[in-house]
């Protein structure tokens, strides 16, 4: 996720790119303008329930308009996603158990359960500790992400049949589906305490079928134990929104402030806090300077907004806001460490605009003082917004730990009209892997004292 050019291009070029005759599961050749297709009502149910199971008779309302992110439901990808790694079992019992609620207050543990319950089956299938149905490989993080989004499908067509407010269900299914409220850091004292975040698919009106390698990292992480120079690191993961509004709400800092503190001998804070994106194609990006302002891309709700990324009130920052923060990852270090197949580069680059003149300039010399923020060393989007926000906590705190950005390249898409395939299975994996290492190098490599 990094400058909105960049994310929408690579993913463009990444097509011509992964020409590879491999063996792969086929999806029905379906067109995937970049206009989201209407969709019509009386679809809904298909979409979002198994064609085993039904809801009963008016527990939904199948009509209801669905919000942009429902309404790719539509499309085939989608729909073959969550049949072929049997997901969409999990979203129809989550309609059955739904269904036997009246009320918002009946309803809660139920959500509560299936937003868990989809983040263990998710990060247990991806870490072989399930075993894996269907024809989708267990690291793939595209079930969880289409599952989530029939799940909020599900819970508003229930609300609206019973013309109930959510009445912060929806909020709820997101948070505990993504891993935010499970954040198990260990609390015994001289333990290594370490949170790595990622984030959904991005740019689904390309295509459907995109992935995104931060996402899988999470899964394929969260509650793993890496062995360090220190010796044993349990890490702790969670997964994000690409949605402007969700930031603005304070999504970061409600998940990430508990564990980010002041004392370092302190029974729940952090060791290192490091953030991951998709960023460009064939290499690793460890960005140096995070920025202040919003690109505007259109993000997965099809909403663009630009300006000064707003600061909650209620969380530890710095007054006044400012235009950058930085890094303190030992980004060079990591760098030269072997960790993988692909180059490991260090982007101090950042785009500053002098108040004055109005007249921008990108340099790779640091942010210049009295200077504004255009764009950070991971861009404008929303990668450079949780690194942004995540640095801030950090300063805002004066917490000792390490943290900073590391975007992946480019995951790509499988071969033709396939919905996976050997090279693009093996891609996945091996930026799994390399984030995993770089993440160890963070840890090996962290100054000391």
């Amino acid at each position: 996720m990094r400058r909105p050019v960049l994310a929408s291009t690579a993913v463009a070029g990444a097509l011509a790119a992964v020409a590879l005759a491999a063996p792969a599961t086929a999806v029905t050749p379906a067109a995937t303008p970049a206009a989201t297709p209407a969709a019509t009502p009386a679809a809904a149910p298909a979409v979002v329930l198994s064609a085993a199971v039904a809801a009963p008779a008016g527990c939904l309302d199948t009509g209801l308009e669905p919000t942009v992110e429902q309404e790719r439901l539509t499309r085939p990808q989608p729909r073959a996603i969550l049949r072929r790694s049997t997901a969409d079992e999990a979203v129809a019992a989550f309609a059955r158990a739904l269904c036997d609620t009246g009320s918002v207050a009946a309803a809660r543990p139920v959500v509560q359960d299936a937003g868990r319950g989809l983040w263990r089956w998710a990060t247990e299938r991806a870490q072989g500790e399930r075993r894996v149905r269907g024809s989708l490989p267990g690291g793939d993080d595209r079930p969880l992400y289409w599952a989530r989004v029939a799940m909020t499908r599900v819970l508003a067509q229930w609300a609206a049949e019973r013309d109930l407010g959510v009445g912060g269900l929806t909020d709820r299914l997101e948070t505990t589906s993504r891993g935010q409220d499970t954040l198990r850091v260990p609390t015994a004292r001289g333990a290594t305490r370490v949170v790595v975040t990622g984030f959904d698919p991005f740019t689904l009106d390309v295509d459907a079928r995109i992935g995104n390698p931060s996402g899988a990292t999470a899964i394929a992480l969260d509650g793993r134990v890496v062995r360090t120079a220190d010796g044993p690191v349990r890490l702790e993961t969670a997964v994000f929104p690409v949605r402007w509004d969700d930031f603005a709400a304070g999504e970061v800092e409600r998940t990430l402030a508990p564990f980010v503190r002041r004392d370092p001998d302190a029974r729940q804070g952090l060791d290192a806090l490091v953030t991951v994106s998709q960023g460009r194609p064939e290499q690793f990006d460890l960005e140096v300077w995070n920025g202040a302002n919003r690109g505007g891309f259109a993000d997965n709700a099809n909403v663009e907004l630009t300006g000064l990324a707003p600061i909650p009130p209620g969380y530890p920052t710095v007054r006044p806001q400012p235009q950058f923060t930085r890094t303190d990852l030992p980004v060079g270090a990591m760098a030269r460490r072997d960790t993988g197949r692909y180059d490991v580069v260090v982007n101090p680059e950042i785009t500053e605009r002098d108040p004055a003149t109005g007249e921008t300039r990108t340099t790779r010399s640091g942010p210049t003082p009295g200077f504004l923020a255009v764009a950070g060393s991971p861009g404008d989007y929303l990668s450079n917004e949780i690194a942004y926000r995540a640095t801030l906590l950090r300063d805002g705190r004066r917490s000792p730990h390490v943290g900073g950005h590391v975007h992946t390249p480019v995951l790509g898409l499988p071969a033709g009209d396939r919905l996976s395939g050997r090279s693009y299975e093996s891609r996945r994996t091996a930026m799994v892997r390399q984030t995993t290492a770089l993440v160890r190098a963070a840890l090996d490599l962290r100054p000391r004292g």
